[in-house]
């Protein structure tokens, strides 16, 4: 079965799990764990995506991710190779960490938001990690002990969470801290893993076919909400792929797309690979990679190629253009 894209959508929240492979350990000690999340916090500035929750457990982790204006797989991309890597090295190991790709569940705001935020920073209590509601507060690993003032993470989206329990800090910390002790009854919940209509391996367009037969597939992607958001969801998704496909048929690729680029900021198209701190020709690198990534769906590897330059330059420069487009409203298509 050949693997599909995942949905990308623009400010969406996503519950994302990953696994050490065989159900082993992926964090030995503290050292580990700070490290962790340490590119958790590298990652999110990069990007522009913002965290609710999370929870380190021995063999998995959860975030709860809102994206920015880049999708989610360019913060798990990093962060996933990079703490491998480290983790290979510093335990003397090779081979895979994790247990296949991660899991991303794109979630509907005002139904889940909170009740992911409650069951994510539930996973210690629920494992048995800590006694009580107290250890929990005090449980380092975990976004709740952020909320409640147990722990500093500035990179943890905070005041959007308690905003929702109270206008001063202490009540909204009150409400929530009782939330979450409303919540530790319920146990583990399946429902809020996925569910929904999901991709399959025909396309979009075939899982819109499927939805209209109530026929359900599973995938390693989901859709957290109720019939009206899967639907929206969905066809915004269709309409992206639809809207690439469309392009690639009518002849639009990295080449077609340069031309058109060093047109519009009056450069030398030979010039286009070359590394420079020219204005206009900084300007357009920044744009073709832009326009290369978010309209043909070109990927990060693909343009470090083209140009010669690593993955993360190919990110810099992906912003660079984005920012471009948004300050000059360039539209090329």
């Amino acid at each position: 079965m050949p693997r599909q894209g995942r949905i990308n959508i623009e400010g969406g929240i996503y519950h994302v799990i990953q696994r050490g492979i065989e159900r082993r350990e992926i964090y030995k000690d503290k050292a580990d764990r700070e490290e962790f999340l340490r590119r958790v916090a590298e990652g999110l500035h990069e990007t522009g995506h913002k965290c609710y929750g999370w929870a380190l457990m021995p063999n998995h982790f959860h975030l709860l991710i809102r994206t920015g204006k880049r999708p989610l797989s360019d913060l798990m991309r990093k962060l996933l190779t990079g703490y491998a890597l480290y983790f290979n090295k510093k335990h003397r190991r090779s081979g895979y960490v994790y247990q296949g790709r991660y899991k991303s569940v794109l979630c509907q705001e005002e139904s889940y938001l909170l009740e992911l935020v409650r069951y994510i920073h539930l996973n210690p209590l629920r494992a048995k990690m800590v006694k009580d509601m107290t250890g929990l507060s005090r449980y380092p690993w975990s976004g709740h002990a952020v909320l409640v003032g147990g722990r500093k993470a500035d990179w943890q989206t905070t005041g959007e969470i308690l905003g929702r329990f109270g206008k001063t800090k202490a009540d909204a910390i009150e409400r929530y801290t009782d939330f979450v002790k409303d919540g530790a009854i319920l146990g583990k919940r399946e429902e809020l893993t996925g569910g929904g209509m999901i991709r399959s391996a025909g396309g979009w367009k075939q899982v819109l076919d499927l939805r209209r037969s109530k026929e359900k597939w599973v995938s390693d992607e989901r859709i957290l909400g109720d019939t009206e958001f899967v639907s929206a969801t969905l066809q915004q998704a269709d309409e992206q792929v639809m809207r690439k496909e469309k392009l690639q048929k009518e002849g639009w690729d990295i080449h077609r797309l340069a031309t058109k680029v060093c047109a519009l900021m009056e450069v030398d198209e030979r010039e286009i690979k070359r590394e420079s701190r020219r204005s206009k020709l900084s300007q357009a690198r920044g744009l073709l990679a832009y326009w290369g990534n978010k309209e043909l769906g070109i990927s990060g590897v693909e343009l470090a190629k083209y140009f010669g330059i690593t993955k993360s330059s190919v990110s810099s420069a992906i912003k660079r253009g984005g920012r471009i487009v948004n300050e000059n409203k360039y539209r090329i298509f």
